[in-house]
């Protein structure tokens, strides 16, 4: 009876949609001919006091797709060495394959129809997410094809802050910069980030209950 009350919560929340945590660690800017590296979910749910926290997380380290393009840059700000014998990455078939099966998970244990990406700049995961199903043939996803929720627009709302360090600096949550920029880090402090925002709204402004 438990399971099925934060259930019932969480599937009236988001008008039936689940928000699930998605953070992208790549080659490059350009989805179609950079390298998918990294990927990471955070799954969010209530808990018995009603508030929305982290309740389980999943990443992998994604072989570079023949051809892909490895950018110099890019590689120096995120540290990654796709070469690296220990990053024991997976290709994008498995990886998607993994992300949709804990996706789907979810889904049934929150009694949600579909999932909604929520990321910092969720575009930029949505889109890679996106190429990757592409190149792979994946025929359908538990994500929606564009609804997302973008944590750097509801942090430029909530705090006046864009960037993921000062926004979670402004909601007095923890942000350690020499783990940055791994995907399961990022998308773990998004997590504690939307988690924030959303329990703030729904304790000073009300928890709406939406159709589906």
């Amino acid at each position: 009876m438990k399971d099925e009350h934060h259930a019932a919560i969480m599937s009236s929340r988001f008008r039936g949609y689940l928000p699930v945590i998605i953070d992208v660690e790549t080659g490059g800017l350009i989805p179609q001919t950079d390298a998918l590296l990294e990927i990471a979910a955070v799954i969010v749910d209530f808990d018995e006091e009603k508030r929305l926290v982290a309740t389980d997380e999943w990443h992998a380290h994604v072989e570079p797709f023949v051809g892909a393009r490895l950018d110099e840059a890019a590689l120096a700000f995120n540290h990654i060495d796709p070469t690296h014998p220990f990053r024991f990455a997976i290709s994008e078939s498995e990886a998607l394959t993994e992300l949709f099966r804990f996706v789907k998970k979810a889904l049934k244990k929150t009694q949600c129809k579909r999932a909604f990406l929520v990321g910092h700049n969720a575009w930029f995961d949505l889109s890679f997410v996106q190429a990757a199903v592409s190149r792979v043939g994946v025929k359908s996803t538990p994500f929606h094809q564009f609804t997302t929720l973008d944590t750097a627009a509801l942090s430029a709302l909530a705090f006046g802050q864009t960037v993921l360090r000062k926004a979670l600096e402004a909601a007095g949550l923890p942000y350690v910069t020499e783990e940055a920029h791994s995907a399961i880090y990022d998308a773990k402090c998004t997590a504690d980030l939307f988690c924030h925002i959303v329990n703030n709204w729904d304790e000073k402004v009300g928890r709406p209950v939406s159709g589906t």
